[in-house]
């Protein structure tokens, strides 16, 4: 439920869509708009709605019947102008954080470049070769899975699953620090570190683990790599087949792709300032966390 805004004038709804006309002798349409999203109200459309579960629908009649508790007006003014303002307040600071992690990625980008003028080229056989750590799954213990998300938004934990429950499916067991690909989707950047909460899980073999030579290279270092567009055209040219599932990274082609290898001297500066402008990151994505919860909290407040 919603306000219809000025943009939406004239447009154009099914049955499904029910409209109502607010009576702003008693409540402005403002404050009706930030009413609807507290819980109370939501509770209310569900007292006036019945049906199963995938088909609950709000009875317009008992809609209108329920009663509800509102300031007068002027009261309601000073209320939508303090949430309007904090909401404006919070998209600001939203905006800022988007500036400053284009800067980062900006200046991760140069910085990048730069070791590649340092840098000699090898195959991924020779740096990071995949390793395999077979489990055997035993039908009485339970096995924590790992996933990977696309676009380079690193790894997840899937649901442990029992013994029985993988059955005859193979299973590796993953440790941090490995380069991890997911063959069916590294052509969209499902490629990622497995990080020290990661330790212990398992992967099938749609999973593959490369793990780096000590002192060659790290898998920080050649994940940004695969995921700048050289590194993805790589990967894509190395996944052939359709869209979607169809399209596999195959092992001795992964394992044939050259990366890039710089001094050590070089990839530690990059690395080190990799590691401190995800820190950063990470920071910012929990105050973003955080800020999301803020206005439903005052709002809740407010209209209690």
């Amino acid at each position: 439920m919603g306000i219809v805004p000025e943009s939406l004038e004239g447009a154009l709804v099914t049955n499904d869509f029910p409209l109502f006309e607010v009576n702003q002798e008693h409540i402005l349409p403002q404050y009706m708009g930030w009413l609807c999203r507290t819980p109370a109200f939501v509770e209310l459309c569900a007292r006036a709605s019945e049906g199963t579960t995938n088909r609950v629908r709000l009875k317009e009649d008992e809609f209108l019947r329920l009663e509800i508790q509102i300031p007068d007006t002027k009261e309601q003014q000073r209320i939508v102008i303090r949430i309007d303002t904090v909401q404006q307040q919070l998209r600001a600071a939203d905006k800022l954080r988007s500036s400053i992690d284009r800067d980062i990625a900006s200046l991760l980008t140069v910085r990048f470049q730069d070791t590649l003028s340092h840098a000699k080229w090898f195959p991924m056989s020779d740096v990071a070769p995949i390793v395999r750590r077979d489990v055997i799954v035993d039908h009485q213990s339970s096995y924590a899975e790992l996933g990977i998300r696309s676009f380079g938004k690193g790894t997840f934990h899937k649901p442990t699953l029992s013994g029985l429950e993988l059955g005859d499916k193979r299973v590796y067991r993953i440790e941090p620090g490995d380069l991890l690909f997911s063959n069916v989707f590294a052509w969209e950047g499902a490629i990622a570190v497995a990080q020290p909460e990661d330790s212990g899980r398992v992967g099938s073999h749609r999973f593959i683990s490369c793990v780096p030579h000590d002192g060659l290279t790290t898998a920080e270092y050649l994940r940004y790599y695969f995921l700048t567009d050289a590194g993805m055209t790589k990967i894509r040219d190395a996944s052939p087949g359709g869209a979607g599932r169809n399209r596999t990274l195959g092992l001795s082609k992964l394992m044939d792709l050259d990366v890039p290898i710089p001094s050590i001297e070089v990839r530690k500066s990059f690395v080190n300032l990799l590691r401190l402008m995800n820190a950063s990151r990470l920071i910012r994505s929990k105050e973003l966390s955080e800020n999301e919860s803020v206005v439903p909290a005052l709002v809740n407040r407010l209209m209690s």
